[in-house]
């Protein structure tokens, strides 16, 4: 499995430590090339060298798949120039969340490629309870039916079925791409995961109103909102599920909240974005 830094620069230790449980799964990480960079400013290497190693990752036939060290920034900077081409000749598992987001969506618009919104070599490998085994399994090893539920966080803003496409990544990624060709499409029905770092109640309720006002909820039938422990304090609960509840006010679908998948201290839980999908109050189930 190949190992990139698609967008902010990690901490060699933290890749290595990584690298050492990822063999203890039985894999065998590829550090690429440019993956330890460091710099210019806070990225892990020039636009044309991080996607050099993306490149190189997909056309290299012994390699199964590519996973990132961490998110930041700097994954958009990499869209331009990403060859279409060679990952539609090349499709193989594709690993990363939070800046990652805006590559989930490419590789979906442009190839149909599925991707996992899943643990990262040094944000969740390094820990000793970084990685959600079981999830991780079924969702990027295809062993076994692939669902979470409520011992996996989820529980319910607002009752209802669905089903669709799973789609979707950090909000602030989602929303600073709509006007842009490589906004996420939705053309399917789908349901929306959506989970971030840093963003307090008031700004979810903008970017929501911001996607819905733009069209992005179209097509969602159902949304599911990850952990909420990156973005606020336990006093603030109640306050970020109402403002949430606001901005989908006239959202007929159903909503769940607290998915550990994404920005979460431990056992961070996998996705498999692009799978259909079925939805209710307890629970999601690929397909």
């Amino acid at each position: 499995m190949a190992v990139v830094s698609p967008a902010s620069a990690a901490k060699a230790e933290l890749v290595q430590r990584g690298c050492e449980r990822l063999r203890g799964f039985g894999y065998e990480p590829v550090v690429m090339p440019h993956a330890l960079d460091r710099g210019p400013l806070y990225y892990a290497g020039t636009a044309e060298d991080r996607v050099a190693d993306l490149h190189a990752a997909f056309a290299d036939e012994s390699i199964a798949g590519v996973i990132c060290t961490r998110g930041g920034w700097g994954s958009a900077e990499l869209l331009p120039l990403l060859d279409r081409e060679l990952v539609r000749a090349n499709p193989k598992v594709f690993v990363g969340y939070s800046d990652h987001t805006s590559l989930h969506a490419w590789f979906w618009n442009e190839c149909g490629m599925p991707t996992f919104y899943a643990p990262m070599v040094a944000a969740d490998w390094s820990k000793g309870d970084g990685v959600d085994e079981r999830t991780w399994r079924a969702a990027v090893e295809g062993d076994g039916v692939w669902g979470v539920g409520a011992e996996d966080g989820v529980k319910v803003l607002r009752e209802g079925k669905a089903e669709g496409r799973l789609l979707g990544g950090c909000l602030s990624i989602v929303v600073e791409a709509l006007g842009t060709p490589w906004a996420l499409k939705m053309e399917e029905p789908t349901v929306l995961f959506l989970e971030d770092i840093g963003t307090k109640p008031y700004k979810w309720d903008r970017f929501l109103q911001h996607l819905k006002f733009a069209g992005g909820l179209k097509n969602v039938r159902g949304i599911v909102f990850g952990d909420m422990s990156a973005n606020i304090e336990e006093s603030e609960t109640a306050l970020l599920e109402a403002a949430c509840l606001h901005a989908l006010r006239d959202f007929e679908g159903p909503v769940t909240i607290g998915l550990k998948c994404g920005h979460v201290e431990r056992r961070n839980r996998s996705l498999p974005l692009g799978a259909w999908v079925s939805m209710n109050e307890t629970e999601l189930v690929s397909h």
